[in-house]
């Protein structure tokens, strides 16, 4: 299961905050971007249930980040 996670970062954090991002083991890419969200990190995991833990227990709680929305890559 893929999941796109957008993230906004506090002002001055944003390179940091997406270099803990790039650590974790489900992240696959995150890019710095421009516009209403400053990060967007791709995830991998076996389960629905396991992105919603990745994502509550180890990407909201890194220092810098404000806000997550969380996005489910659908295989077309």
């Amino acid at each position: 299961m893929k999941a796109i996670v957008l993230i906004k970062a506090r002002t001055g954090e944003v390179k940091e905050t997406a270099n803990f991002i790039r650590k974790l083991k489900a992240a696959r890419e995150a890019y710095v971007t421009f516009g209403p969200f400053d990060i967007i990190a791709i995830l991998e995991a076996d389960r629905l249930t396991d992105i919603g833990e990745i994502v509550a227990c180890e990407i909201q709680p890194i220092p810098g980040v404000e806000q997550t929305l969380t996005c489910l890559a659908v295989e077309d």
